[in-house]
């Protein structure tokens, strides 16, 4: 059964959501993972994996990201950086809440940070992650209403042919997929230009995600 028809009968009230020990068991699997070191799908991964993500089965609200980058990596908590902290702007809220699994599920398509190229960028996500786990694990959280959709990848794997042949007509159609999905750029500040090539980013989609995120966020969990 799909993680979309699981969040209907929830919110119809005549599904009772799985229990979150069944999830506990997942994300311990998931956290204990070390497939793309032992059986990598290419060059495996050149250092020790430290899955990061944080999730529970009353989250109402989702982060689907990228992959952790090098200080989220050290620190084992999502977005624990610059980038977080201006996405944590974008969302409107604060690390209390940012940081509460009851309330937000934060996902990446890839969970332990994929290493640097020769120039000191971040690799893409892992390609054995999502394959493996993003099935089973959206399927054990019924109460998403809302997933942010930070990037190309998760653009790409969750709106499916949904999604516009770039992130920039993606992000600027964003309507089409609100207030399900809102596709953003990631927080980085090598996205600095694109914003200021982009101002219907922060002139009318924030706002609109800001309110979303305020709804799905200010009630206590069920």
């Amino acid at each position: 059964m799909n993680a979309t028809l699981l969040a209907g009968r929830a919110r119809a009230g005549n599904f009772r959501p799985p229990a979150n020990g069944e999830l506990e068991l997942l994300l311990a699997e998931i956290r204990a993972c070390r497939r793309c070191v032992e059986r990598p799908a290419g060059a495996p991964l050149p250092h020790e994996p430290r899955p990061v993500l944080q999730a529970s089965a009353s989250a109402r609200l989702a982060i689907f990201s990228q992959a952790p980058g090098t200080r989220v990596h050290l620190s084992g908590r999502p977005f624990t950086d610059a980038s977080g902290e201006r996405l944590r702007d974008w969302l409107g809220v604060g690390p209390d809440i940012f940081y509460d699994a009851t309330r937000i599920a934060v996902i990446p398509m890839g969970f332990c940070f994929p290493g640097q190229d020769d120039k000191g960028g971040d690799l893409p996500p892992r390609s054995e992650c999502a394959p493996l786990w993003r099935a089973r694990l959206t399927a054990l959280l019924p109460r998403i209403e809302t997933m942010v959709l930070v990037g190309a990848y998760a653009q790409k794997w969750h709106l499916g042919e949904r999604a516009k042949a770039t992130l920039s007509e993606t992000v600027r159609t964003w309507r089409d997929v609100a207030p399900r999905f809102y596709p953003i750029p990631h927080p980085s500040w090598r996205n600095n230009a694109w914003l200021k090539r982009h101002p219907f980013f922060e002139r009318e989609l924030l706002p609109d995600l800001k309110r979303r995120v305020a709804l799905l966020t200010s009630r206590p969990p069920r």
